[in-house]
């Protein structure tokens, strides 16, 4: 299988009391050379802080690293403004963002914002066409006129930048086939990993979809939401009885991932606590200076 850059990132605090912490750990990734960090997008909440503000805030205050929505809310979030806020991104962080879009999970929450509540066949049909219209609504171009069933723009400029990449948090098989036709990649919901069943038979779908719509699967890039802790000592067992990720030493991680990406195609990982949330300094510094290099190392080395 064809191997693509590898990316790393981390998933970062989120909560408008751990800003300081926030701050501190995405300079700190920037310096170490990680390549994107994300935040969690969950308006209803009101200890939260907005995705899309704090991304323009934290590109603009670093110098390499990307972000992202893990995913974005795209029910409050009307794909033609959405167009405009992550061009405007692209724009003054030169190319820094990466467009992560979902259906839209907690429905019962979205709904108390005012959202129309979709039906989750219609929430995929508006995911697909929001994708589609991001798309029109950049790179330059004549005047866009869309009259699609949930969105409708006439005669918009197209804003002069190009798209950022789009990764996408699929999970039903309708979401990942819109998966397979219209993005750039795959984040597998509920941290499931290469050798987790989710992934076995949610990934087939996605290629399958991409060949039938005349692209090349390989395209489209897998990129795991992977927790675990570091550990000063090799651990003996990496996994719980369940088959899942617990994590291990350095060169423990750097065996699983080297794996990950020779043999089942994974091309980047973002990095959470063992318990879901935001790891510490010290482990990011590790993720960062001491697994991400080694793990581009042997993954290059078997590539020749």
């Amino acid at each position: 299988m064809a191997v693509q850059e590898i990316v790393f990132g981390f998933g970062a605090h989120s909560g408008i009391g751990q800003v300081p912490d926030l701050l501190r750990m995405v300079r700190q990734a920037d310096r170490d050379g990680l390549d994107l960090f994300s935040l969690s997008d969950h308006p209803y909440l009101g200890d939260r802080l907005d995705a899309y503000a704090s991304l323009g805030f934290l590109l603009g205050g670093t110098e390499r690293i990307s972000g992202f929505a893990n995913v974005t809310n795209l029910p409050t979030r009307p794909a033609p403004m959405l167009a405009r806020t992550v061009t405007s991104l692209s724009a003054l962080s030169g190319g820094r963002v990466v467009l992560g879009m979902g259906v839209g999970g907690l429905w019962d929450r979205i709904s108390d914002m005012g959202v129309p509540r979709l039906s989750p066949g219609a929430a995929v049909d508006a995911f697909e066409e929001a994708i589609v219209l991001v798309r029109s609504l950049s790179g330059g171009g004549p005047p866009v006129t869309h009259r699609g069933r949930h969105y409708r723009v006439d005669r918009i400029d197209p804003a002069p930048v190009a798209a950022p990449p789009v990764w996408t948090g699929s999970l039903g098989p309708k979401s990942l086939a819109a998966t397979g036709r219209v993005a750039d990649g795959w984040i597998p919901g509920h941290a499931a990993d290469w050798l987790s069943e989710r992934y076995r038979t949610s990934r087939p779908v996605i290629d399958e979809a991409a060949a039938a719509a005349g692209r090349d699967p390989r395209e489209i890039r897998t990129v795991f939401n992977f927790p675990g802790r570091v550990t000063d000592r090799p651990l003996p067992a990496t996994r719980d009885g369940d088959g899942r990720w617990v994590g291990g030493s350095t060169g423990q991680w750097v065996e699983e991932l080297t794996g990950a990406v020779l043999e089942h195609g994974a091309s980047g990982f973002t990095l959470f606590a063992a318990d879901h949330g935001t790891p510490d300094l010290v482990t990011l510094g590790r993720w960062a200076k001491e697994i991400a290099p080694a793990v581009r190392e042997a993954v290059a080395k078997e590539n020749g």
